[in-house]
């Protein structure tokens, strides 16, 4: 029983991490009011840069938002095909709490093959037919009133007349700066590491604490705390255990050896499927050391959370394209990584 606790303690950890994280993005993305789409608009490499740069920020808003502007015919596809192999959606922020160098690393590495990938398919795969099927138009900038984040004159108000949605995130935020202060979450974590966390979710508090009531509504509670965190603990905590069971009943370590290549493709397979959580379960075997670092890329690269789903809504085909090119690069990385014992 102490195990299961102790796994359930690991999961509501990272999951904090993560919802902190989601937090300060959305801040900043808001806060920004969408000023780097100008910046999109130039020659094909600006693009590619920018659009890895969009990739490689965890969770789905850098895909999205590359969706929207493909779908406007703003960026080439290639563009799209380099956000897409750079994001790993919400699993990044898990990867970050779990394992911060190696993420980095992978980071790193995304944003540079995503790059090249984008160049490599613009030269020689445009799908006129996919292109043409959407119109060419501007896309509005954010710039919502009632988004301005910062009001210190209200900051009075919503802390001592919080709405219920601030209360309960004070409260959440508050218990976990108490846990990790007395070691409950992060009790084992490096100084640094602790001292990350910590500064984050000051930060966060300070965020929920001053921002108005439509941004905490809006872009806090309807967007990250309803409908990512409930998911990404529930698929985290079902990992953790699932793994942990069968390490005990099951020798995985020796099953995952003699059947890496396997276990390389099926993990390419898998990020077809356009939603966070699946990837997940690599994530943990590579936190665990039972995949080594090249299924990993070749998972990250091959799937993107749930940032295609904008796509898949405005186009099947569309789709079907970026992951048919991104499964190609996943292979092609995939294997050279595993050849060369990466």
């Amino acid at each position: 029983m102490g195990t299961i606790y102790k796994i359930f303690l690991n999961a509501l950890m990272i999951t904090g991490f993560v919802f902190v994280m989601m937090l300060i993005i959305e801040y900043v993305n808001v806060q920004s009011r969408g000023i780097w789409q100008k910046k999109l608009i130039g020659n094909k490499w600006q693009q590619y840069l920018v659009a890895g740069i969009l990739g490689v920020i965890p969770g789905c808003l850098g895909a999205f938002t590359m969706v929207a502007l493909f779908s406007h015919r703003l960026v080439s596809f290639g563009a799209i095909v380099t956000t897409m192999i750079a994001t790993s959606g919400d699993e990044a922020f898990v990867m970050f709490a779990m394992f911060p160098k190696q993420a980095a690393l992978l980071t790193v590495l995304l944003f540079m093959i995503g790059i090249l990938a984008g160049f490599v398919t613009d030269k020689f795969y445009v799908p006129k037919g996919i292109i043409g099927k959407f119109s060419e138009k501007d896309l509005p900038l954010h710039d919502e009133p009632d988004c301005k984040c910062f009001q210190k004159e209200n900051i009075w108000n919503y802390l001592f007349h919080p709405t219920i949605y601030r209360l309960i995130l004070d409260i959440v935020l508050l218990l976990l700066i108490l846990a990790v202060i007395t070691g409950v979450l992060a009790g084992g974590a490096k100084v640094w590491m602790r001292t990350t966390i910590l500064l984050s979710l000051g930060f966060s508090f300070f965020v929920v604490v001053s921002v108005p009531d439509h941004f905490l509504k809006k872009h806090i509670w309807d967007h990250i705390v309803k409908v990512h965190i409930p998911r990404i603990f529930l698929w985290t905590l079902g990992t953790l255990l699932a793994i942990h069971f069968l390490m005990n009943y099951i020798d995985v370590h020796a099953w995952l050896s003699d059947n890496m290549l396997m276990v390389l493709f099926f993990a390419i397979i898998i990020g077809i499927i356009p939603e966070s959580g699946p990837h997940l379960i690599f994530v943990t075997l590579f936190f665990q050391g039972a995949i080594p670092f090249s299924v990993l890329l070749a998972s990250s690269i091959s799937q993107d959370g749930h940032g295609s789903l904008p796509l898949l809504a405005e186009s099947k085909r569309g789709f079907l394209a970026v992951k048919l090119v991104n499964i190609v690069y996943a292979l092609i990385f995939g294997l050279i990584g595993y050849l060369t014992g990466f």
